[in-house]
């Protein structure tokens, strides 16, 4: 413990946020970091508990509490303080792959259990999530972040389906191992959801870049534009690798059901997207505007006019336009931060849920993760902008309106979930229904399983929630010898941080597979 009344000395002091009106004119990252003096005085804040619950990752009433990960907080913290930066940066790479990402997109779980933060010591937690990113990217100016390929190869081969967070995880580890490790992945860049679900503002695509360029420099290959399943031979992947782990997320998306989508032209031109489709395009076209003033890419332009952006191209055009964004979640929220930075008119989103208490409740109590109100940098924008909260709760869209297949308006109606015939079900409120203007109405309404082909192509279930059956309890192998999977399509939709968690263990129990070889017991006494 560095600093003995460090919790008491120091008050909790987050990263700054460059004012909404002014951010808004870019997509770049906006919280600018402390100087090394007072991120150091964060870290002595850290009391070094001798029970740390923020790296617990425990079970309590249901929900599970701290870190996924198990990261060393304590001890990272303590080097921190110290100023041993490089010793902060190995303890916190021990067990967490990829801290430059969950330093920027997690939600800090660890936060919310750190003992600081307990109500009645007057919540106010260590900054362990800002902590975090200072270390690795300390880690990273210092030139401790270089390439270390393993000495020795084991013969072994892996072959990896999915670069998202679990993706790269297992092929981190098991690169680290000394296997050859290969991803295969759809799209032209690697990162998955951290390449195109996330919008640049929240993580740079530059960070994302520069980690897989040091994987590719410790002996990892990338294959792009490899849609296993569909463009991709499944029966190559399976004969030439000793395991295969099959990370391809979730991303099978909710769709909205209300009367008139069937009258829509099909995506961009009909006015009705899902939100990851909508997020990759804007996002595609961001990384092709750092290299010249009009960015094209597939789908659309963008048009840097220093006070802001337009986007233009099958229909899609933001500027003076009104968008609503259908579901209350962090993809919603990006949505909104993304159509301000395009130029919308007006930006409503929408969320059958009611509206989070301000407080917690008593059921539920510090260290659980509190489900309480939190206004995130799109609402923040969008109230700066507009001059109101964009959220509507209790509210969902029964029809949408349109003109030669382009959506001009919906109609909304509030809800509330009731005991029905002794089922809960979403009912409406009688006369609740009103009418508002839409040029785009983006779905981002969460995701029920994973996009199935990839799963049916190398012969593997699926449970009723669409995601990879594992016959082992607590295991990521499936029903078929040497196939493994991890990630959203492994759990279902989650965080980036839980997708990283399950990729190590993943990758450990495909170690230990490679090693000492399959288990007939799990398979029926055959493989």
């Amino acid at each position: 413990m560095g600093k003995t009344t460090g919790f008491l000395d120091y008050e909790r002091m987050e990263n700054a946020s460059i004012e909404p009106l002014k951010r808004i004119c870019d997509f770049k990252e906006f919280h600018p970091v402390l100087d090394d003096e007072k991120r150091r005085e964060q870290a002595a804040r850290c009391m070094n508990c001798g029970v740390p619950m923020c790296q617990s990752a425990i079970r309590l009433a249901g929900m599970v509490t701290g870190c996924p990960l198990h990261n060393f907080i304590p001890e990272w913290n303590d080097a921190l303080y110290n100023g041993h930066y490089d010793m902060a940066a190995q303890r916190l790479l021990k067990t967490s792959s990829f801290p430059e990402f969950t330093g920027r997109v997690c939600p800090a779980l660890c936060e919310k259990a750190c003992n600081c933060g307990n109500p009645l010591y007057g919540d106010k937690p260590v900054t362990v999530h800002d902590n975090e990113l200072y270390i690795i990217e300390k880690a990273f100016e210092s030139g401790y972040m270089v390439p270390r390929p393993p000495k020795h190869r084991s013969g072994k081969k892996v072959a990896v389906v999915g670069s998202g967070p679990s993706g790269l995880a297992v092929a981190d580890y098991l690169n680290r191992r000394g296997h050859s490790v290969t991803v295969y992945e759809r799209e032209d860049r690697a990162g998955g959801l951290l390449m195109y679900g996330i919008p640049n503002m929240k993580l740079d695509k530059h960070i994302v870049q520069r980690r897989i360029d040091l994987m590719e420099a410790e002996g990892v290959k990338f294959i792009y534009n490899a849609d296993v399943g569909r463009n991709f031979a499944e029966d190559g992947i399976r004969e030439n690798y000793d395991a295969v782990a099959l990370c391809c997320g979730a991303k099978r998306a909710r769709a909205l059901s209300a009367v008139g989508c069937d009258r829509l032209l099909p995506g961009a031109e009909g006015g009705l997207m899902y939100a990851v489709d909508f997020l990759t395009m804007v996002t595609k076209s961001v990384i092709a505007l750092d290299k010249a003033q009009e960015a094209f890419s597939d789908e659309l332009v963008i048009t840097n006019r220093n006070i802001g952006f337009s986007l233009s191209k099958k229909g899609l055009d933001l500027e003076g336009k009104d968008v609503i964004v259908v579901g209350g979640g962090d993809t919603g929220n990006d949505c909104t931060g993304t159509s301000i930075r395009l130029g919308c008119k007006s930006i409503t989103q929408i969320e059958m849920m009611p509206c989070p208490p301000t407080e917690r409740a008593k059921n539920n109590p510090w260290p659980q993760w509190p489900k309480v109100l939190k206004t995130d940098y799109g609402a923040e924008e969008a109230i700066a902008k507009f001059g109101h909260d964009p959220r509507v709760y209790e509210t969902t869209i029964k029809e949408v309106f349109s003109k030669d297949g382009h959506i001009t308006g919906v109609k909304t109606v509030e809800v509330e979930f009731k005991m029905v015939d002794g089922k809960r079900m979403m009912v409406e409120r009688e006369g609740s229904e009103k009418t508002l203007p839409a040029d785009l109405v983006l779905v981002a309404a969460g995701f029920v399983g994973c996009e199935d082909y990839t799963a049916r192509a190398f012969g593997v279930g699926l449970t009723p929630r669409n995601t990879v059956a594992c016959p082992g309890v607590e295991s990521y192998q499936t029903g078929r010898d040497k196939i493994f999977t991890a990630g959203d399509m492994h759990r279902g939709q989650s965080l980036v941080v839980w997708a990283i968690a399950e990729g190590r263990e993943c990758a450990k129990e495909i170690d230990h597979y490679l090693e000492f070889g399959p288990n007939p017991d799990r398979f029926g006494g055959a493989v």
